[in-house]
């Protein structure tokens, strides 16, 4: 009997990774887009939310929030582009799609050396629909009005995305009180990995599994050639290799749809080749997100601390909200196992399953939503992007969670890794 059960559970969750790996790959033919990884703009999605259990009812959100689309945020790109394109024009050694690239290229080279790293007006409007969305799918939290504080890092493209959310949810009850805040002051709930801030603290580095098994995945470098290759007829005497050319106009081509130039590389890059490689990408997606995952724990503790004082009546915030970065937001869903994201397989293959890069796209953002019954009990609920999101908290009412369990789960997981 015992040997029974022990092949079931086997079958149930081998069946589960499968699974999860297959709506990965569904995922990502129905949009090749999503092979953008971290640079793939907020999808808007409208899942139907589980009905919270009988006599639950939300009363208070927290939130984590990546800053919305943006120019790229290295003006490096820009300009070693502009110098290659430029001299290989001049020596007439770019293809004619090449040629067309470069006068697109040009024409915005202005707009895109002011823009570097600035949010975009698209990144403006994902934050938008995000809060309206938000007060949409929890009315019951926001419509008495009530105090919201609201923290950004100290980037600019942070602090308007911040703005943006704030404004939309003022939009939707005036009664809502926002104070919106961006100092070393709270940074630990934010950016904790911040040189400027004053309570930094230093934590171990995590190593991925997978990477101990590298040689059983095979790695395709042939698409930075191909690139190349369409966009110039030789790059004899021009600066940079092979490599780090193709990798230029690749990442600057997966930023484009961020700010509005989508057909600025028309014939030189295809969706279709990008999704053929992600998996090799969000393999080193993974170990970015998952080495530096400890250094998250002040954010965690920061969201534990700020739902403990609202349940036990010591403050009177209907949302705590944070807005950061996806150096942030993505080794936060790995400390935190958001849909198994800390799993950390051996095998190669298998990270697919866990942990897919696009969830940390612009604008991606995780929701705990808090309800409560009569009693005064209170469950928690995890939307990833606006997904109901499973937890590493043992519970039988899935996709909601016991609070005490929620919060003692989180805390020994905080504590266990501190150094």
């Amino acid at each position: 009997m015992k040997k029974t059960l022990t092949l079931l559970l086997f079958v149930l969750v081998a069946s589960t990774s499968w699974a999860q790996g297959i709506a990965a790959l569904d995922e990502l033919k129905a949009d090749p887009r999503k092979s953008y990884g971290t640079d793939f703009p907020y999808e808007y999605t409208t899942p139907r939310l589980t009905k919270a259990p009988s006599g639950y009812k939300p009363f208070y959100i927290s939130h984590y929030g990546r800053h919305g689309s943006r120019y790229y945020w290295n003006a490096m790109l820009y300009q070693e582009l502009a110098n290659l394109l430029t001299k290989a024009h001049e020596r007439g050694q770019l293809t004619p799609a090449g040629e067309a690239f470069f006068e697109k290229f040009m024409a915005a080279k202005d707009e895109l050396s002011t823009g570097v790293s600035e949010l975009s007006n698209l990144g403006w409007e994902q934050h938008q629909r995000i809060a309206r969305t938000m007060y949409n799918n929890f009315p019951e939290v926001f419509k008495k009005g009530g105090n919201v504080l609201a923290i950004a890092s100290l980037s600019g493209r942070c602090v308007l995305s911040m703005s943006s959310f704030c404004q939309e949810l003022v939009q939707c009850n005036p009664k809502i009180e926002i104070r919106e805040q961006s100092s070393r002051f709270t940074l630990d709930g934010v950016v904790p990995s911040d040189r400027q801030n004053p309570h930094k603290r230093q934590f171990p580095k995590a190593k991925p599994r997978w990477e101990q098994n590298k040689d059983k995945f095979t790695f395709d470098e042939s698409l930075r050639e191909k690139v190349v290759n369409r966009t110039f007829t030789s790059t004899d005497s021009l600066p940079g290799n092979m490599h780090h050319i193709g990798s230029n106009l690749i990442n600057l081509y997966t930023s484009l749809p961020s700010i509005g130039h989508e057909g600025m590389m028309e014939g030189l890059i295809f969706d279709s080749e990008l999704a053929a490689q992600w998996e090799q990408n969000n393999l080193g997606s993974y170990t970015w997100v998952f080495e530096p995952q400890y250094e998250m724990i002040p954010i965690l503790e920061d969201i534990i601390k700020k739902a403990s004082a609202v349940i036990d009546g010591s403050s009177d915030h209907i949302a705590d909200l944070r807005f950061g970065h996806d150096t942030c937001l993505g080794p936060l869903t790995v400390l935190m196992g958001l849909n198994g994201a800390d799993k950390d397989p051996e095998d190669p293959f298998e990270v697919k399953n866990c942990y897919q890069n696009w969830q940390t796209g612009k604008a991606s953002n995780l929701q705990l939503v808090f309800y409560r019954d009569k009693h005064g009990d209170v469950l928690v609920k995890c939307l990833l992007n606006g997904r109901e999101a499973s937890l590493p908290v043992p519970t039988t009412q899935y996709p909601y969670y016991r609070w005490t369990d929620f919060r003692d789960f989180y805390t020994a997981r905080c504590n266990i890794n501190k150094s």
